[in-house]
């Protein structure tokens, strides 16, 4: 038979019961925002800091605070950013996505962005385009410069809607070109030269207008003679039927030879 303390025995490892009580409560508090891997992040003076500057990543982290105010993604190894890649991030303002090897943006890549983001910064990339989705419901200031563009009326559409940069967008400078001209020089000076990189489609739209317009009016032009040749045949065949039906009756006859006949000896007017 056991004793009484070897019946107690295990109840007498667990710690007090305060201490238990305090370890429950600790264990059901909501935890903070956690921090990407690898990342720093601090809330002083109550903005959220997120830092993941020169850390290798290939993606975009998906566990970022949604209290972020400023996040640091530069000098990364990313190549492009994805649809909804920062969905959430509702008090955004700066967003640092400058010297990685970002080559495609998403349409919808910063989707869910609110319109209280000041900076995007997309300077020393790889791009050489820019979808117009993309960027077209931003309000912030954007920086685009060190980027091989392709210089042509797609990007200059797009940049006659957006917000750009006034310190860096003298660096914005055209590495290929629709025109050759333009080759090396920055956009800025190309376009404030007169230079229109959509004249040429605008050309080519105008003539493929011309071109149909007048395959319409050729086509109507056709139609009437057509029309007016066909109604002549019926109308021919319509007296030959008259004739036919009605041999009694002499043909008409022309002025000419209605005059010749009241020429003649003996001839009156009928």
């Amino acid at each position: 038979m056991l004793q009484m303390g070897e019946d107690l025995w295990p109840w007498a490892l667990l710690p007090p019961r305060g201490t238990l009580c305090l370890f429950l409560v600790l264990l059901y508090l909501p935890m903070g925002p956690s921090c990407p891997q690898n990342c720093q992040c601090s809330d002083g003076s109550g903005l959220m800091t997120v830092h993941c500057s020169s850390k290798n990543l290939k993606e975009i982290p998906r566990d970022i605070p949604k209290d972020t105010v400023f996040l640091k993604l530069d000098a990364n190894l990313l190549t492009q950013i994805p649809s909804h890649a920062f969905s959430g991030l509702t008090l955004l303002r700066e967003l640092d996505l400058s010297q990685n090897t970002i080559e495609k943006l998403d349409t919808a890549a910063f989707q869910g962005l609110s319109r209280d983001l000041r900076l995007l910064d997309l300077s020393h990339n790889r791009l050489q385009s820019l979808p117009k989705e993309a960027l077209f419901r931003l309000k912030a200031k954007i920086r685009l410069s060190h980027n091989p563009w392709h210089c042509g009326c797609a990007l200059q559409e797009v940049l006659w809607e957006l917000k750009l940069d006034p310190v860096s967008v003298n660096e914005m400078a055209c590495q290929t070109s629709v025109r050759a001209e333009a080759v090396g020089k920055p956009l800025v000076q190309v376009l404030d030269s007169g230079a229109n990189f959509c004249s040429s489609r605008h050309k080519t739209t105008d003539i493929a207008m011309f071109v149909t317009m007048f395959g319409w009016f050729a086509m109507v032009v056709i139609y009437i003679v057509y029309y007016v040749r066909q109604n002549q045949e019926d109308a021919r065949k319509h007296l030959e039927y008259l004739k036919n039906m009605l041999p009694g009756i002499p043909a008409p006859r022309s002025a000419a030879s209605a005059a010749l006949e009241l020429g003649r000896p003996g001839a009156h007017p009928s």
